[in-house]
């Protein structure tokens, strides 16, 4: 059995952080919302209470019972969890004179195996408005830094599992030996193996799928991207050519990417078939400028042009999908879903009539953890690095309405762009990078005559996961020949500029 660990959500916009930290030390966890009762199953090896928004002193304060958990496991509380830890054994927690924000050194006061290997006036970050004034009886200090008296403690009797609590962010990359902290933790203190790495990760997932779908038919959509191919991949490691994959063609995919991905599928030995479909599509957003309504059209000619195709095959009972961890926090997250700024870049939902059952393999993998397993898998690191790129392609990244002349420009336009970044070794320093068709036409002059034509501006950003995100410094040399590149080559754009937004309060999609 797995080994894991169980990281109570009470919101706080650094959980996803703790939960990275933990599967960097190879160690398998889950984030659940702070009230969704859990078992203690045998592979359970400990309990991370996160920080919240909320003071532990508001009337509806989120609570758990942090005493029955001790019974069993050991705990260690972050920020909130650990004022919550205080205040349910008998300490004290006050609103502090001012908010304590930002880099803080931390002196160590007591030796302790949380805090093996961290050098006195470690750097710490602080995010609360609530401090400890007083721990419960039975508690001692373990840490402090120069405005906190207490940064760090333990519970010291042994009527329990072992308890901690830090009132700092050991999970943010400003705390600098924070993540040793956690690692500690999780290998001193709770005693995993540290074993849940991406081979074990692929030989555990081929076996429950074999288990799952046994001898039954998968039919899964493929996008050419990182999470489909790897899904892909790994079903077909269980059930060979019984997955039937279709690759759909919407008109607005970059420049030769559908013969090469139906190429790179080939080539990984997986069961595809490719569908030219970019007449419907094109028929279907005719006219169409506005980004949502272009979004649902590619959304529902999508699910219409699946649902054709898996008409023509016989016996499919299940359905193979993409889905990630994010994914499924965002789903299940203690406030309910975030606000919709715009409907999700990815494709969503199947018909309810098609009644198959999921199979999703990379449920529970980040994305850095899902291209991890890419590579061992084989995939070749071109695919795995790839940019992202949003479902609806091309068609929220050419503002206006679509044409197939358009997207021809803009297809010609990006390559260059992509194949210039690859070319200066800077595609691997950007999260993201894009070219946009603004529906603009400038004056300009080639030669000796006047033209007017389109502009494009070019979208490069860096970021960890893209939720928030800066705009590339590229240098401007880089910028200046992929314009005359650009410029001198694709007829019909005569001027490029470069976007110098980041995210927020801009999107990294101009749609």
């Amino acid at each position: 059995m797995t080994e894991k660990i169980l990281i109570l959500d009470f919101g706080s916009q650094y959980t996803q952080l703790i939960a990275r930290a933990v599967r960097e030390a190879n160690v398998y966890c889950e984030i659940i919302p702070f009230h969704k009762s859990f078992e203690f199953e045998p592979g359970l090896k400990g309990i991370i209470l996160s920080g919240s928004p909320f003071s532990v002193n508001e009337e509806n304060a989120p609570n758990v019972a942090i005493p029955e958990f001790v019974q069993h496991l050991p705990v260690l509380g972050v920020c909130y969890g650990a004022q919550l830890t205080a205040k349910e054994f008998g300490g004290r927690v006050d609103k502090s004179n001012k908010r304590e924000y930002g880099r803080a050194k931390m002196q160590i006061v007591k030796p302790d195996i949380l805090l093996n290997g961290i050098s006195d006036n470690s750097q710490v970050w602080m995010s609360h408005s609530d401090s400890i004034v007083a721990l419960p009886e039975g508690f001692e200090v373990l840490a402090t830094t120069e405005s906190i008296p207490i940064a760090a403690f333990k519970k010291i009797t042994t009527d329990s599992q072992p308890l901690y609590g830090l009132q700092f962010h050991p999970e943010v990359y400003h705390s600098t030996e924070g993540k040793t902290i956690i690692k500690n933790f999780l290998i001193n203190i709770c005693g995993c193996d540290a074993e849940w790495t991406a081979a074990h990760f692929i030989s555990e997932t081929v076996a429950a799928l074999k288990e799952k779908i046994g001898n039954r038919k998968v039919i899964m959509a493929l996008s050419g991207g990182v999470d489909s191919t790897v899904a892909a991949t790994l079903i077909t490691k269980a059930i060979g050519s019984n997955l039937f994959g279709i690759f759909v063609d919407n008109g607005v995919l970059r420049k030769g990417e559908f013969e090469q991905v139906l190429e790179m599928y080939k080539r990984l030995g997986l069961n595809v078939k490719g569908v030219d479909a970019k007449d419907h599509f094109y028929t279907a957003l005719a006219g169409k400028s506005d980004p949502e309504e272009k979004r649902k059209i590619i959304g529902k000619g999508f699910i219409d042009i699946f649902d054709q195709e898996a008409k023509l095959l016989t016996g499919i009972e299940m359905l193979g999908q993409g889905t990630i961890y994010p994914d499924v926090i965002e789903s299940v997250s203690v406030h309910g879903p975030s606000q919709t700024i715009k409907s999700h870049h990815n494709v969503g939902g199947l018909p309810d009539s098609m009644k198959l059952s999921l199979v999703e393999p990379l449920r529970s993998l980040f994305k850095d953890e899902v291209r991890r397993v890419g590579l061992e898998l084989g995939i070749p690191s071109e695919m795995i690095n790839r940019h992202p790129f949003p479902g609806p392609g091309l068609a929220i990244r050419i503002l206006g309405d679509i044409t197939a002349e358009k997207v021809a420009l803009l297809q010609a336009a990006d390559d260059i762009y992509i194949q210039g970044l690859k070319k200066a070794n800077l595609y691997s320093e950007v999260w993201q990078a894009g070219t946009i068709l603004l529906p603009v036409k400038s004056v300009g002059v080639m030669g000796d005559e006047r033209t007017y034509e389109f502009t494009v501006a070019l979208r490069a950003v860096t970021s960890v996961d893209g939720m928030t995100a800066d705009w590339a410094h590229l240098p401007y040399e880089f910028l200046a020949d992929i314009s005359n590149e650009i410029i001198n080559n694709v007829r019909g754009i005569n001027r490029v500029v470069y976007d110098i937004s980041s995210k927020p309060p801009a999107t990294i999609e101009w749609e």
